[in-house]
Protein backbone atom coordinates (compact mmCIF):
# COMPACT_ATOMS: atom_id res chain seq x y z
CA UNK A 1 0.00 0.00 0.00
CA UNK A 2 1.20 3.21 -0.86
CA UNK A 3 0.13 5.85 1.41
CA UNK A 4 1.27 9.08 -0.19
CA UNK A 5 -1.20 8.29 -2.71
CA UNK A 6 -4.26 9.37 -0.62
CA UNK A 7 -5.22 12.61 -2.28
CA UNK A 8 -7.93 14.59 -1.41
CA UNK A 9 -9.87 17.09 -3.08
CA UNK A 10 -11.44 19.77 -0.86
CA UNK A 11 -14.37 21.87 -1.89
CA UNK A 12 -13.97 25.40 -2.08
CA UNK A 13 -14.92 27.45 1.23
CA UNK A 14 -18.32 27.68 1.48
CA UNK A 15 -18.44 30.51 3.68
CA UNK A 16 -16.25 32.86 0.98
CA UNK A 17 -18.16 31.72 -2.07
CA UNK A 18 -21.72 32.99 -0.40
CA UNK A 19 -19.51 36.18 0.82
CA UNK A 20 -18.11 36.57 -2.82
CA UNK A 21 -21.78 35.87 -4.31
CA UNK A 22 -23.15 38.31 -2.89
CA UNK A 23 -20.78 41.02 -3.56
CA UNK A 24 -20.67 40.24 -6.82
CA UNK A 25 -24.37 40.87 -7.15
CA UNK A 26 -24.01 43.89 -5.49
CA UNK A 27 -21.45 45.40 -7.01
CA UNK A 28 -22.74 44.37 -10.84
CA UNK A 29 -20.49 40.96 -11.52
CA UNK A 30 -17.44 43.11 -12.30
CA UNK A 31 -15.32 40.36 -10.05
CA UNK A 32 -13.93 36.99 -12.01
CA UNK A 33 -14.51 33.95 -9.23
CA UNK A 34 -12.63 31.41 -10.61
CA UNK A 35 -14.38 28.05 -8.13
CA UNK A 36 -17.24 28.74 -6.46
CA UNK A 37 -18.41 25.85 -3.40
CA UNK A 38 -19.80 22.59 -4.76
CA UNK A 39 -21.86 22.96 -1.93
CA UNK A 40 -25.73 23.11 -1.88
CA UNK A 41 -26.30 26.24 0.02
CA UNK A 42 -23.97 27.76 -2.30
CA UNK A 43 -25.93 26.84 -5.24
CA UNK A 44 -28.93 27.62 -3.41
CA UNK A 45 -27.72 31.29 -2.76
CA UNK A 46 -27.00 31.28 -6.50
CA UNK A 47 -30.41 30.31 -7.81
CA UNK A 48 -32.20 32.84 -5.32
CA UNK A 49 -29.88 35.62 -6.46
CA UNK A 50 -30.76 34.78 -10.00
CA UNK A 51 -34.63 34.47 -9.37
CA UNK A 52 -34.08 38.37 -7.19
CA UNK A 53 -32.61 39.94 -10.90
CA UNK A 54 -34.98 38.08 -12.70
CA UNK A 55 -37.89 39.02 -10.47
CA UNK A 56 -40.07 36.17 -11.39
CA UNK A 57 -41.38 35.00 -8.23
CA UNK A 58 -41.49 37.03 -4.70
CA UNK A 59 -41.52 33.81 -2.39
CA UNK A 60 -37.51 33.37 -1.80
CA UNK A 61 -37.82 29.87 -0.26
CA UNK A 62 -33.76 28.81 1.34
CA UNK A 63 -35.09 25.25 2.53
CA UNK A 64 -33.00 24.53 5.60
CA UNK A 65 -30.01 27.14 4.85
CA UNK A 66 -29.77 29.44 7.44
CA UNK A 67 -26.78 31.58 5.84
CA UNK A 68 -28.74 31.54 2.79
CA UNK A 69 -31.64 33.13 4.73
CA UNK A 70 -29.85 36.16 7.01
CA UNK A 71 -27.97 36.58 3.92
CA UNK A 72 -30.68 37.03 1.80
CA UNK A 73 -33.16 38.84 4.31
CA UNK A 74 -30.96 42.37 4.57
CA UNK A 75 -30.62 42.52 0.90
CA UNK A 76 -34.70 41.74 0.21
CA UNK A 77 -35.17 44.89 2.84
CA UNK A 78 -33.06 47.23 0.47
CA UNK A 79 -34.49 46.03 -2.53
CA UNK A 80 -37.34 47.60 -3.84
CA UNK A 81 -40.57 45.30 -4.28
CA UNK A 82 -42.25 42.80 -2.10
CA UNK A 83 -40.95 39.76 -0.67
CA UNK A 84 -41.46 36.69 1.13
CA UNK A 85 -38.38 35.03 2.94
CA UNK A 86 -38.78 31.34 4.11
CA UNK A 87 -37.67 28.02 4.45
CA UNK A 88 -38.42 24.10 5.73
CA UNK A 89 -39.41 23.49 9.20
CA UNK A 90 -36.38 23.08 10.47
CA UNK A 91 -35.72 26.80 9.49
CA UNK A 92 -38.71 28.46 10.53
CA UNK A 93 -37.58 26.85 13.84
CA UNK A 94 -34.03 28.79 13.99
CA UNK A 95 -33.33 32.00 15.35
CA UNK A 96 -33.92 35.38 13.48
CA UNK A 97 -35.20 38.74 16.03
CA UNK A 98 -31.95 39.75 15.79
CA UNK A 99 -31.20 40.47 12.41
CA UNK A 100 -34.83 41.65 12.01
CA UNK A 101 -34.57 44.04 15.08
CA UNK A 102 -31.43 45.47 13.58
CA UNK A 103 -33.64 45.81 10.19
CA UNK A 104 -36.32 47.42 11.76
CA UNK A 105 -34.15 49.95 13.64
CA UNK A 106 -32.55 50.86 10.57
CA UNK A 107 -36.42 52.24 9.88
CA UNK A 108 -36.74 48.73 7.06
CA UNK A 109 -39.86 46.93 6.74
CA UNK A 110 -39.78 43.31 8.08
CA UNK A 111 -43.41 41.32 9.50
CA UNK A 112 -43.19 38.19 11.03
CA UNK A 113 -45.86 36.43 9.32
CA UNK A 114 -46.05 33.64 12.21
CA UNK A 115 -43.98 33.95 15.59
CA UNK A 116 -42.10 36.84 16.14
CA UNK A 117 -38.62 36.87 15.81
CA UNK A 118 -38.69 33.48 12.96
CA UNK A 119 -39.39 32.99 9.76
CA UNK A 120 -41.30 33.51 7.19
CA UNK A 121 -41.27 36.99 7.19
CA UNK A 122 -42.71 39.79 4.89
CA UNK A 123 -40.35 42.17 3.83
CA UNK A 124 -41.08 45.57 1.94
CA UNK A 125 -37.60 46.47 0.40
CA UNK A 126 -36.90 50.21 0.72
CA UNK A 127 -34.18 52.43 1.86
CA UNK A 128 -32.55 53.18 5.57
CA UNK A 129 -33.27 55.66 7.77
CA UNK A 130 -30.92 55.25 9.84
CA UNK A 131 -26.77 53.79 9.50
CA UNK A 132 -26.09 53.33 13.26
CA UNK A 133 -27.57 49.83 14.09
CA UNK A 134 -26.72 47.73 17.76
CA UNK A 135 -26.83 44.33 16.55
CA UNK A 136 -26.87 40.98 19.38
CA UNK A 137 -24.46 38.28 17.68
CA UNK A 138 -24.23 35.91 20.52
CA UNK A 139 -26.51 33.35 18.22
CA UNK A 140 -25.25 33.95 15.00
CA UNK A 141 -21.96 35.99 13.67
CA UNK A 142 -24.33 36.00 10.32
CA UNK A 143 -26.52 39.01 12.08
CA UNK A 144 -23.74 40.91 11.38
CA UNK A 145 -22.24 39.87 8.46
CA UNK A 146 -25.13 39.78 6.49
CA UNK A 147 -25.37 43.34 7.30
CA UNK A 148 -22.17 44.12 6.57
CA UNK A 149 -21.95 42.98 3.20
CA UNK A 150 -24.82 44.75 1.96
CA UNK A 151 -23.58 47.89 3.73
CA UNK A 152 -21.41 49.28 0.87
CA UNK A 153 -24.96 49.73 -1.37
CA UNK A 154 -26.50 52.00 1.42
CA UNK A 155 -26.34 55.75 0.82
CA UNK A 156 -24.22 56.19 4.09
CA UNK A 157 -22.97 52.85 4.61
CA UNK A 158 -23.56 51.76 8.12
CA UNK A 159 -22.20 51.99 12.01
CA UNK A 160 -22.68 48.34 12.95
CA UNK A 161 -22.36 48.01 16.86
CA UNK A 162 -21.86 44.48 18.76
CA UNK A 163 -23.79 44.19 21.77
CA UNK A 164 -21.80 41.62 23.17
CA UNK A 165 -18.93 39.40 22.55
CA UNK A 166 -20.04 37.58 19.14
CA UNK A 167 -19.52 33.54 17.93
CA UNK A 168 -17.52 32.80 15.40
CA UNK A 169 -15.74 35.96 15.69
CA UNK A 170 -13.64 35.05 12.48
CA UNK A 171 -16.25 34.48 10.42
CA UNK A 172 -17.09 38.22 10.62
CA UNK A 173 -13.46 39.58 9.81
CA UNK A 174 -13.89 37.32 6.66
CA UNK A 175 -16.44 39.58 5.84
CA UNK A 176 -14.68 42.39 6.42
CA UNK A 177 -11.88 41.31 4.24
CA UNK A 178 -14.16 40.16 1.36
CA UNK A 179 -15.32 43.86 1.30
CA UNK A 180 -11.41 44.85 1.85
CA UNK A 181 -10.85 43.17 -1.12
CA UNK A 182 -13.31 44.37 -3.17
CA UNK A 183 -12.46 47.68 -2.67
CA UNK A 184 -14.50 48.64 -0.11
CA UNK A 185 -13.38 50.97 3.30
CA UNK A 186 -14.12 48.64 6.09
CA UNK A 187 -12.76 50.00 9.56
CA UNK A 188 -12.88 48.34 13.50
CA UNK A 189 -13.25 50.37 16.70
CA UNK A 190 -10.29 49.99 18.82
CA UNK A 191 -12.07 48.24 21.34
CA UNK A 192 -13.33 45.53 18.39
CA UNK A 193 -17.18 45.83 19.06
CA UNK A 194 -17.82 48.48 15.83
CA UNK A 195 -17.67 48.52 12.39
CA UNK A 196 -17.57 51.09 9.97
CA UNK A 197 -18.30 50.19 6.04
CA UNK A 198 -18.47 53.48 3.48
CA UNK A 199 -21.01 53.24 0.96
CA UNK A 200 -19.16 52.64 -2.41
CA UNK A 201 -19.07 55.14 -5.32
CA UNK A 202 -17.98 54.59 -8.66
CA UNK A 203 -17.19 51.74 -10.18
CA UNK A 204 -15.61 48.50 -9.32
CA UNK A 205 -12.02 47.29 -10.39
CA UNK A 206 -12.66 44.01 -11.73
CA UNK A 207 -10.35 41.57 -10.47
CA UNK A 208 -9.79 37.73 -10.45
CA UNK A 209 -10.62 36.52 -7.30
CA UNK A 210 -9.66 32.78 -5.27
CA UNK A 211 -11.59 30.92 -2.87
CA UNK A 212 -10.05 28.96 -0.34
CA UNK A 213 -10.30 25.01 0.30
CA UNK A 214 -12.84 24.68 2.60
CA UNK A 215 -11.46 24.15 6.46
CA UNK A 216 -14.58 22.35 7.98
CA UNK A 217 -14.67 19.54 5.11
CA UNK A 218 -10.85 18.97 6.06
CA UNK A 219 -11.41 18.39 9.76
CA UNK A 220 -13.80 14.94 8.54
CA UNK A 221 -9.98 13.91 6.88
CA UNK A 222 -7.97 15.05 10.12
CA UNK A 223 -10.39 12.17 12.36
CA UNK A 224 -9.47 10.07 9.60
CA UNK A 225 -5.92 10.50 10.39
CA UNK A 226 -6.26 10.33 13.67
CA UNK A 227 -8.03 6.78 13.71
CA UNK A 228 -5.34 5.39 11.04
CA UNK A 229 -2.43 6.83 12.20
CA UNK A 230 -0.74 4.27 9.15
CA UNK A 231 -2.06 6.58 6.73
CA UNK A 232 -0.85 9.91 4.96
CA UNK A 233 -4.12 12.37 3.77
CA UNK A 234 -2.96 15.11 1.09
CA UNK A 235 -5.44 17.73 1.61
CA UNK A 236 -4.80 19.47 -1.79
CA UNK A 237 -5.02 22.90 -1.75
CA UNK A 238 -5.91 23.89 1.48
CA UNK A 239 -3.53 25.96 3.55
CA UNK A 240 -2.42 26.63 7.04
CA UNK A 241 -2.58 30.91 7.11
CA UNK A 242 -6.17 30.06 6.49
CA UNK A 243 -8.80 33.31 7.54
CA UNK A 244 -11.47 30.55 7.94
CA UNK A 245 -12.38 30.00 11.84
CA UNK A 246 -12.29 26.18 11.18
CA UNK A 247 -8.45 25.97 10.54
CA UNK A 248 -8.71 26.36 13.78
CA UNK A 249 -9.10 21.81 13.47
CA UNK A 250 -5.21 21.67 12.92
CA UNK A 251 -4.76 23.14 16.65
CA UNK A 252 -7.41 20.46 17.98
CA UNK A 253 -6.04 17.20 16.37
CA UNK A 254 -2.16 19.02 17.26
CA UNK A 255 -3.11 17.76 20.69
CA UNK A 256 -4.31 14.37 19.53
CA UNK A 257 -1.29 13.71 17.97
CA UNK A 258 -2.18 14.69 14.36
CA UNK A 259 0.93 16.80 12.70
CA UNK A 260 0.27 18.39 10.27
CA UNK A 261 2.60 19.37 7.09
CA UNK A 262 2.04 22.31 4.54
CA UNK A 263 3.57 21.30 1.16
CA UNK A 264 4.22 22.93 -2.14
CA UNK A 265 1.61 20.55 -4.47
CA UNK A 266 2.39 19.06 -7.75
CA UNK A 267 -0.33 20.07 -9.00
CA UNK A 268 -0.56 23.29 -10.15
CA UNK A 269 -3.86 24.32 -9.96
CA UNK A 270 -4.14 22.98 -6.62
CA UNK A 271 -1.35 25.33 -5.19
CA UNK A 272 -0.32 24.56 -1.67
CA UNK A 273 -1.80 21.09 -0.01
CA UNK A 274 -1.61 20.42 3.65
CA UNK A 275 -0.01 16.45 4.32
CA UNK A 276 -2.09 15.48 7.63
CA UNK A 277 -1.03 11.58 9.79
CA UNK A 278 -1.41 11.05 13.21
CA UNK A 279 0.58 8.40 15.61
CA UNK A 280 1.45 11.33 17.40
CA UNK A 281 1.69 11.82 21.10
CA UNK A 282 -1.45 12.68 22.79
CA UNK A 283 -2.28 15.15 25.48
CA UNK A 284 -4.01 13.12 28.48
CA UNK A 285 -6.71 15.75 29.00
CA UNK A 286 -7.92 18.24 26.17
CA UNK A 287 -9.28 21.64 26.43
CA UNK A 288 -10.63 23.55 23.63
CA UNK A 289 -12.94 26.34 23.48
CA UNK A 290 -15.61 26.23 20.24
CA UNK A 291 -16.91 29.21 20.19
CA UNK A 292 -15.06 30.95 16.98
CA UNK A 293 -15.64 27.08 15.17
CA UNK A 294 -19.08 26.02 16.29
CA UNK A 295 -19.58 23.81 12.98
CA UNK A 296 -16.30 21.67 13.81
CA UNK A 297 -17.91 20.54 17.41
CA UNK A 298 -19.37 17.26 15.89
CA UNK A 299 -16.19 16.62 14.22
CA UNK A 300 -14.13 17.13 17.67
CA UNK A 301 -16.29 15.29 19.86
CA UNK A 302 -16.78 11.83 17.63
CA UNK A 303 -12.46 12.26 16.96
CA UNK A 304 -12.08 12.32 21.21
CA UNK A 305 -14.31 9.79 21.98
CA UNK A 306 -12.93 7.72 19.22
CA UNK A 307 -9.33 8.50 20.96
CA UNK A 308 -10.40 7.86 23.94
CA UNK A 309 -9.14 10.84 25.47
CA UNK A 310 -11.00 13.23 28.15
CA UNK A 311 -12.09 16.20 26.07
CA UNK A 312 -13.85 19.23 27.74
CA UNK A 313 -15.27 21.50 24.93
CA UNK A 314 -16.28 24.87 25.99
CA UNK A 315 -18.54 27.72 24.11
CA UNK A 316 -20.67 24.91 22.64
CA UNK A 317 -24.16 26.06 23.58
CA UNK A 318 -25.41 27.33 20.12
CA UNK A 319 -24.62 24.20 18.30
CA UNK A 320 -28.52 23.39 19.79
CA UNK A 321 -29.19 26.11 17.04
CA UNK A 322 -28.14 24.72 13.97
CA UNK A 323 -29.66 22.12 10.91
CA UNK A 324 -30.07 20.28 14.01
CA UNK A 325 -30.00 20.42 17.55
CA UNK A 326 -26.49 19.01 17.65
CA UNK A 327 -26.02 19.22 21.21
CA UNK A 328 -28.78 16.19 21.13
CA UNK A 329 -27.38 14.51 18.09
CA UNK A 330 -24.40 14.19 19.18
CA UNK A 331 -24.57 12.95 22.69
CA UNK A 332 -27.13 10.60 21.52
CA UNK A 333 -25.33 9.23 18.91
CA UNK A 334 -22.23 8.81 20.96
CA UNK A 335 -24.22 7.08 23.87
CA UNK A 336 -25.71 4.24 22.21
CA UNK A 337 -21.67 3.67 20.66
CA UNK A 338 -21.11 3.53 24.34
CA UNK A 339 -19.47 6.86 24.63
CA UNK A 340 -19.21 8.77 27.89
CA UNK A 341 -20.65 11.84 27.57
CA UNK A 342 -21.91 15.13 29.73
CA UNK A 343 -23.47 17.86 27.80
CA UNK A 344 -25.58 21.00 29.58
CA UNK A 345 -24.86 24.63 28.90
CA UNK A 346 -21.95 25.48 28.04
CA UNK A 347 -19.95 22.68 28.36
CA UNK A 348 -19.49 19.10 26.80
CA UNK A 349 -17.08 16.57 28.50
CA UNK A 350 -16.23 13.42 26.54
CA UNK A 351 -15.11 10.39 29.00
CA UNK A 352 -12.78 7.67 27.83
CA UNK A 353 -14.56 5.00 27.10
CA UNK A 354 -14.15 2.38 24.37
CA UNK A 355 -17.08 2.75 21.21
CA UNK A 356 -18.72 -0.24 19.65
CA UNK A 357 -21.08 0.86 17.00
CA UNK A 358 -23.19 -1.40 16.12
CA UNK A 359 -26.59 0.37 15.04
CA UNK A 360 -26.83 3.12 12.19
CA UNK A 361 -26.00 6.18 12.82
CA UNK A 362 -29.02 8.85 12.78
CA UNK A 363 -28.02 11.97 11.12
CA UNK A 364 -31.10 14.25 12.13
CA UNK A 365 -30.80 15.91 8.50
CA UNK A 366 -27.87 17.89 9.50
CA UNK A 367 -24.48 16.86 6.84
CA UNK A 368 -22.22 18.32 10.12
CA UNK A 369 -23.50 15.04 12.14
CA UNK A 370 -23.26 12.50 8.88
CA UNK A 371 -19.99 13.44 8.02
CA UNK A 372 -18.49 13.46 11.75
CA UNK A 373 -19.84 10.08 12.64
CA UNK A 374 -18.33 8.91 8.89
CA UNK A 375 -14.69 8.32 9.83
CA UNK A 376 -15.48 5.93 12.60
CA UNK A 377 -16.51 3.55 9.30
CA UNK A 378 -12.29 3.11 8.99
CA UNK A 379 -12.74 1.16 12.17
CA UNK A 380 -16.00 0.06 11.91
CA UNK A 381 -16.53 -0.95 8.14
CA UNK A 382 -19.95 -2.03 8.27
CA UNK A 383 -21.13 1.21 10.29
CA UNK A 384 -24.00 2.57 8.43
CA UNK A 385 -24.75 6.17 8.13
CA UNK A 386 -28.77 7.15 8.03
CA UNK A 387 -29.47 9.37 4.94
CA UNK A 388 -26.11 9.82 3.51
CA UNK A 389 -27.35 12.54 0.71
CA UNK A 390 -27.74 14.73 3.71
CA UNK A 391 -24.08 15.87 3.23
CA UNK A 392 -24.59 17.95 -0.47
CA UNK A 393 -25.65 20.57 1.64
CA UNK A 394 -21.71 21.31 2.32
CA UNK A 395 -20.09 18.41 0.51
CA UNK A 396 -21.39 16.55 -2.01
CA UNK A 397 -18.42 14.73 -3.39
CA UNK A 398 -17.59 13.62 0.82
CA UNK A 399 -18.30 10.07 0.65
CA UNK A 400 -16.01 9.98 -3.15
CA UNK A 401 -13.30 11.26 -1.52
CA UNK A 402 -13.66 9.52 1.67
CA UNK A 403 -14.01 6.30 -0.60
CA UNK A 404 -10.19 6.94 -1.46
CA UNK A 405 -9.21 6.46 1.83
CA UNK A 406 -11.28 3.09 2.49
CA UNK A 407 -9.38 1.84 -1.11
CA UNK A 408 -6.48 1.94 0.87
CA UNK A 409 -7.35 -0.38 3.79
CA UNK A 410 -8.88 -3.11 1.32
Amino acid sequence: MNTNDIRINLPASKSMSNRWLMINHLMGSHFRIAKFSSSGDTRLLRRLLQQLEERKSDVYYCNNAGSVARFMMPLLAITSGHHILTGDDRLCQRPMAPLIDALRQMGLRVVCNGEEGFLPVSIEGGVPVRRTVQVDPVLSSQFVSSLLLVAPRLPEGISLTMTQRPTSRPYIEMTADVLRQAGIEVRRSSNGRTYYVSPFEGKPQSAAITIERDWTAASYFYTMALLRPDLRIRLLGLQLDSCQGDSAADRFFAMLGVRSTEVRSPYRSAGRSITVQGGGERQKTVQFNCLDCPDLVPTFAVAAAAAGVRTVLRGVSNIALKESDRMVAITTELRRMGASVEAGGEEMTIHPATLAPTEPVHTYGDHRIAMAFAPLRLLHPDLVIESPEVVDKSFPEFWDEMAKVEQCLR
